[in-house]
């Protein structure tokens, strides 16, 4: 099963990353206000930023390094 990890812009500016294996079904769920409880007082929310990656364990140690990073330095750390 395939994986992605996805780093998100919300609608007052700040980014939220999180990981999934179906983007469309979670990014819809995100602007539902159903997502992360982060998200629900920020939307709306487009991604900005995704990468496909080979399993959970993958998305989870990629999603958790990218959380520790500065703010300019996470949309590199996905393209």
């Amino acid at each position: 099963m395939s994986w992605t990890v996805y780093l998100l812009v919300c609608g007052d500016g700040t980014f939220y990353c999180g990981c999934t294996n179906d983007l469309e079904r979670r990014l819809k769920a995100h602007n539902a206000g159903k997502g992360a409880k982060y998200t629900r007082g920020r939307l709306p929310v487009r991604v900005v930023a995704s990468k496909a990656v080979a399993g959970r364990g993958d998305a989870l140690r990629l999603e958790a390094a990218i959380k520790r990073l500065p703010r300019d330095q996470k949309l590199d750390a996905l393209t």
